[in-house]
């Protein structure tokens, strides 16, 4: 009898600490049901933003060493979710982080002073080649990834849309590249979102119990262009009883998140509405919503 999962679900990243961000919960929900899970992260993180002082020596313009100390994050954030398969894509070190600069419009963009591995100029052919080798040996019925803007701009996050689009595509011609394994098709892919309401009421609720400093800069009345309008989501992943997993997974991430705030401290749930509800966009299949109009299992009508 074979030990293959019969719910198989793959998710693409870009940097060590995005999966806890946006899809953390909905990996400990399906890790813990017994789902097979797995995470392929596109970078090492080289160049994020160090938030702890005495690891500033680690940046990329000093000793260069975040990314294998963001390794080790990313295994610790790995194990508080119960995730037990993650792979780098091509290998640990085969792509770097792009680094990012901010538009006046205020999304992100590509920097110029990018790596000569930078994620962002990768052939896209070659990424997504070893990608469909991941899907091939996985055969996951969902993947999970980023819209066609990379939720904000990032270019890593458009970089990995493409990558995660163009493999699920590959992947299914059965002439493509046959030493990589017997074709497949992947059922459904879904976008990581963030669904408007729920994200104004508990900017609104944080507001309200007195936090001022988390979130800074965002109204709850005001623009959200990260949000995603309520009517073009598909599915609500409720994994608020792995909040508490999601929050270790963070707090693995030393280097690029500050979780010792008055948010992650709040006494009314709202932390655990925010970290533990995750909302997610359909780019392929036959959505199966329930009752309230969205899907609350990423394998539905599968």
């Amino acid at each position: 009898m074979s030990d293959t999962p019969d719910r198989r679900l793959l998710l693409v990243h870009a940097h060590p600490d995005d999966e806890s961000i946006g899809t953390g919960a909905t990996m400990a929900r399906y890790a813990a049901e017994g789902a097979g899970v797995t995470l392929v992260t596109c970078t090492g993180g080289e160049r994020g933003e160090i938030l702890v002082p005495e690891l500033a020596h680690l940046a990329h313009d000093q000793e260069d060493k975040l990314a294998e100390h963001r390794r080790g994050e990313l295994a610790e954030a790995m194990r508080a979710l119960g995730v037990t398969d993650h792979r780098f894509l091509g290998g640990f070190g085969r792509y770097s982080d792009s680094g990012m600069e901010w538009h006046p419009d205020g999304h992100a963009i590509a920097g110029d002073d990018r790596p000569v591995n930078a994620f962002w100029d990768a052939d896209l052919t070659e990424a997504a080649t070893l990608l469909v080798e991941v899907i091939r040996e996985v055969r996951p019925q969902v993947l999970v990834a980023y819209d066609d803007f990379g939720n904000y701009g990032h270019p890593d996050h458009i970089q990995a849309h493409r990558v995660a689009t163009y493999a699920a595509d590959l992947a299914a011609v059965p002439s493509y590249r046959r030493d990589l394994g017997e074709s497949w098709e992947i059922t459904k892919i879904y976008w990581v979102a963030m669904s408007e309401s729920r994200w104004r009421r508990s900017l609104r609720a944080i507001r309200d119990a007195g936090d001022t400093t988390t979130f800074q800069g965002m109204d709850p009345d005001g623009p959200l262009p990260m949000a995603t309008p309520d009517a073009d989501l598909a599915a609500e992943i409720d994994a608020t009883a792995y909040a508490d997993q999601k929050v270790a997974a963070l707090q693995a991430h030393r280097t690029q998140i500050e979780v010792d705030g008055p948010f992650f401290a709040l006494s009314n749930h709202v932390g655990n509405e925010v970290l533990g509800v995750e909302s997610y966009r359909i780019a392929r299949g036959t959505p199966a919503p329930g009752p309230n109009g969205l899907e609350d299992d990423l394998f539905a009508g599968l």
